[in-house]
């Protein structure tokens, strides 16, 4: 009670001194404020009083703060002392442990190592892809969910444990020292020149010190002859705002206002500027985007779309333009706080939801119709809300439902995909180099008998849609006339797991191939082989090779956005 005492103590205390310096708040918002706090206190007093049971002043309370940060947005998060690693994590990108992915293999009822990372402890200590974890030091592994294995492996860099594995192709039990280090994952986790002078790079969050790996990356590219420049932020969800300016400082003049942060404090808001002078300002760069696209991401490729700097292509981004501040609270807690919303230069702001708190709460995504028109330096139409808009709209290839179920952990107890691919590690010592790559006929066909004889299945979703049609129309009574045709077409949806297997063989071989090249070349090695069959970095070599429509399409004042410019639009054929 006493640190439930001191907490309303410094909530009314803070409490004081915002009434005080906030004029603009209303006597009637102060007493709710108030009423709501010791209404709280008193609810809390008589439960920890007279409750059936005793309570876990941790659990209770803490459950009732998650509750009220829920009601407002999901980035406002509270972090108990117990869960500060959690936010260092998310702002740093570091973590301590043995640098692998681990996966539940629920044909062997165990954890197994997916995917070892190149010149981590797992990698050093000789793990595999499929061994299978049986103890970590005394503690036995065996059928333990992978979040509890997980957990055991990490902890303070400079520890050590021992890891007792399975290796399946021998069949050998195997213990194994490995220690902890802080782990990162590559912030550009692949770089390099490609065909025809064009560089690629693949920036995959806005941690700490990224933007000094990003520009030591384009010195290099440049330095070999690099002429243009595609910067890939497909599933960069963000990170730094600094570290974003940062980069584009890169690519634009000194001094120019690149985002404004606006609040509720105004001494809070703030302009952020570029403050050195640019690498290149003139070389032309197509931005990859797509809907995980987010937060930092946006105000990077939003602002060179504003710019007229870049062509930005790809799918619609996420759409988070809030931004969010670490406050420190009492007993070593955290709280991330959403502080304000940022506007990049055009004057847009790009937040596709708006989360309204009044009469309960409740959130509506933005529609198009109701979001404003602003312009880019040189006239082109862009729109705020909804996240940003590219310049050339291109939809990726679709994952099949098939290919979905083979690749995901947990869909199916014979594990058939992974065990092939653990099997073909064994067989095959080395493999061609990651950039050409690709799984043979012959081994594909391998495959296929491999799923034929495993007895795997999935749902289909052609076999759905028939059963909810079929539904659909015996309840409006159009079923009993056209019941012929109905199973007749049922008979065509048939399950046949050979034709699916053939039907689908491309993108399966795609799939199987980037597992493989992880396993042999590690993460930039698997990156460097999808470009292969990367529809949109086709696209945006295309577009670089064609300085001429690349000019256009940042000079046009008639059509900038997808939506409107049918000329740039990409259609799946």
């Amino acid at each position: 009670m006493k640190k439930l005492s001191l907490f309303i103590a410094l909530c009314f205390g803070t409490l004081s001194l915002w009434a005080q310096s906030t004029t603009a708040l209303s006597k009637d918002h102060n007493y709710k404020v108030a009423k709501n706090l010791e209404t709280f206190a008193t609810i809390y007093k008589y439960l920890d009083m007279m409750y059936v049971d005793t309570l876990d002043a941790d659990l209770v309370i803490g459950t009732g703060i998650h509750a009220m940060l829920r009601s407002l947005d999901p980035y406002t998060v509270y972090y108990p002392e117990e869960k500060t690693k959690d936010l260092d994590l998310m702002l740093s990108g570091k973590y301590a442990g043995i640098g692998a992915l681990v996966r539940y293999h629920l044909g062997l009822k165990n954890v197994v190592i997916d995917e070892p990372y190149e010149n981590m402890p797992a990698t050093e200590a000789g793990l595999k892809k499929g061994d299978i974890i049986l103890a970590i030091n005394d503690s036995s592994m065996v059928g333990k969910p992978a979040n509890y294995v997980s957990e055991r492996l990490r902890g303070d860099a400079g520890t050590s444990f021992i890891i007792k594995v399975k290796r399946p192709s021998t069949n050998k039990t195997m213990k194994l020292k490995l220690t902890r280090k802080a782990i990162q994952m590559p912030v550009v986790p692949y770089y390099g020149l490609q065909a025809d002078g064009i560089g690629y790079l693949n920036l995959n969050s806005f941690t700490a010190e990224c933007s000094k790996e990003v520009r030591r990356a384009f010195l290099e590219m440049k330095k070999q002859g690099m002429t243009s420049l595609v910067f890939d932020l497909r599933n960069n969800t963000g990170g730094s705002l600094q570290e974003a300016i940062n980069i584009l400082n890169m690519f634009v003049p000194k001094g120019l206002t690149l985002v404004k942060t606006k609040g509720k404090l105004e001494r809070a808001n703030r302009d952020y500027k570029t403050t050195v002078e640019p690498i290149d300002t003139l070389m032309p760069i197509v931005v990859l985007v797509n809907g995980e696209t987010a937060s930092a991401s946006e105000i990077t490729c939003g602002s060179l779309q504003d710019l007229d700097r870049g062509v930005v292509l790809g799918t619609r981004t996420y759409g988070k333009g809030l931004v969010q501040a670490p406050m420190e609270l009492p007993y070593n807690a955290n709280l991330k706080l959403t502080t304000g919303k940022y506007y990049i230069p055009s004057g847009r702001c790009i937040q596709a939801i708006n989360y309204n708190h009044s009469n309960g709460g409740y959130t509506e995504t933005i529609p198009d119709s109701l979001t404003k028109v602003f312009y880019t330096r040189n006239g082109r139409p862009v729109r705020d809300g909804g996240g940003i808009k590219p310049d050339i709209e291109v939809q990726p290839d679709s994952l099949p439902n098939i290919a979905f179920y083979l690749a995901s952990s947990g869909r199916d107890s014979t594990e058939v995909m992974f065990d092939w691919e653990v099997d073909y590690l064994r067989k095959h010592p080395k493999i061609l180099p990651a950039k050409t790559f690709m799984i043979s006929d012959e081994d594909y066909e391998s495959f296929k008998a491999a799923v034929l004889k495993s007895g795997f299945k999935y749902d289909r979703e052609s076999k759905r849609f028939m059963e909810s049609l079929v539904k659909l129309a015996k309840f409006e009574g159009y079923y009993d006339k056209a019941k012929a045709e109905f199973e007749a077409l049922d008979a065509k949806l048939n399950h046949n797991l050979e034709h699916d297997l053939d039907y689908n063989k491309a993108i399966l071989k795609q799939v199987i191939t980037a597992d493989l090249v992880a396993a042999y070349y590690y993460q930039k090695g698997s990156i460097e082989n999808a470009l292969q069959f990367d529809k949109q970095w086709k696209e945006a070599v295309k577009l670089l090779n064609n300085r001429e429509r690349y000019q256009q399409i940042l000079t046009s004042k008639e059509t900038s956005t997808a939506e409107k410019s049918k000329e740039n639009k990409i259609v799946n054929k």
